[in-house]
């Protein structure tokens, strides 16, 4: 039994004296309280799951502590409101408060990390639990930044360098193009001068090992992000709001690899949570402390099962050439704006042709009309 446990049965036993108890009672009271104990005790100590963590947050973007619980899947929902971006759908979500309305972030940086649940960085803002931990992008969010700023010059960076993935948008794209993303240009990377090899503790993590080289990948284009930055300031200095969303899975490949009681995997979990804290740091800082840093910590995404069923008695029109799975239009949250907009504007025309329309055919050509006046003085001058 625990001591806790064991002191509180011993209160009771105390405060009970007076009756005579048998063994058997009494053990079964002491499994009882026991079994109490370690509820409460869960209870109050809570278990640990993935999470949302505020690393860096301007003023003007105000975060609320609590322990309130956010959806992966709206996940690109706050990032827009935090950009000061409207979404389709309000975000009934208390811990992120009402902001200045011409007052937005000079960018925005996520970065998911795969493989923990949770990181000890020493200096956060705001920690929120994740529930429902689905795969998300911030492609509706990239979307709106380019076509809201394609004159200017914003940065939208998104990277996975596990799939070997790089998007870029904007005219900043220059800048961040010798970033590695494969293997073969990760490795060229780590053996130049620079690299965070020289610098970072690898302790139990090897420079020949794929897994290990993948996580350490990632921690260099960090760095190079950081760098990159640093070079050209005038990219963080613009009127633009910029976005980086990046994912980073190599502490998930080296959990798979080596297992999570291993101590390559505990010496990465240390390194990552030192080079995230520092990265949001520089970023912070080289934006003028106006930007929202971000991290994601997953165990493991849950991809959500999906069932598709085709009818015997599907047309063979298809009403969506671009689908072919005879899918519908995805609908469109505008649809009932525009449907109002025509609809009153038809009816509208229709009173005016029938006003029109009804003049005209009440008119007096000798009196009302100048053409047929005129004629008709003309013809008895005649």
């Amino acid at each position: 039994m625990t001591s806790g446990g064991q002191l509180i049965f011993g209160r009771y036993c105390t405060s009970q004296g007076r009756r005579k108890m048998s063994p058997q009672n009494c053990r079964r009271m002491e499994a009882a309280f026991t079994a109490a104990f370690v509820v409460c005790l869960a209870i109050t100590t809570g278990v640990k799951g993935d999470t949302l963590t505020v690393l860096q947050a301007p003023e003007c973007v105000k975060f609320q502590k609590g322990d309130w619980p956010i959806s992966g899947e709206k996940i690109p929902d706050l990032v827009a409101l935090t950009m000061g971006f409207s979404v389709q759908e309000d975000l009934s979500w208390p811990g992120l408060l009402a902001s200045p309305l011409f007052q937005r972030p000079r960018a925005c940086v996520l970065v998911v990390v795969r493989g923990v649940d949770s990181l000890a960085l020493p200096r956060v803002k705001a920690s929120y639990p994740l529930e429902n931990p689905v795969p998300f992008t911030l492609d509706s969010v990239a979307e709106t930044v380019h076509s809201l700023f394609a004159e200017d010059t914003p940065v939208v960076l998104q990277l996975a360098p596990s799939e070997e993935r790089l998007y870029m948008l904007g005219k900043a794209n220059a800048v961040f193009e010798d970033l590695p993303v494969t293997l073969q240009q990760i490795r060229a990377r780590l053996s130049q001068e620079g690299s965070v090899l020289t610098t970072l503790p690898l302790n139990s993590l090897s420079r020949n090992a794929e897994a290990d080289l993948l996580f350490l990948s990632e921690v260099q284009v960090l760095h190079d992000i950081t760098a990159l930055l640093q070079r050209h300031k005038h990219l963080a200095k613009d009127h633009s709001p910029d976005l980086y969303s990046l994912e980073l899975s190599g502490l998930e490949e080296l959990g798979r690899r080596y297992g999570q009681d291993s101590p390559q995997y505990r010496d990465a979990v240390d390194i990552l949570t030192t080079v995230l804290q520092k990265f949001g740091d520089d970023v912070y800082g080289l934006y003028g402390n106006s930007s929202v840093v971000e991290i994601v910590t997953v165990k493991s995404f849950q991809v959500p099962l999906t069932r598709k069923s085709r009818s015997i008695l599907q047309s063979k029109q298809i009403s969506n050439p671009n689908s072919p799975y005879n899918l519908a239009y995805k609908y469109n949250f505008n649809y009932s704006v525009i449907f109002n907009i025509v609809l009153w504007l038809m009816i509208a025309l229709a009173l005016a042709v029938i006003v029109v329309s009804y003049n005209l055919w009440n008119m007096d050509p000798g009196y009302d009309s100048i053409i047929y006046r005129m004629t008709n003085q003309k013809i008895r001058m005649d």
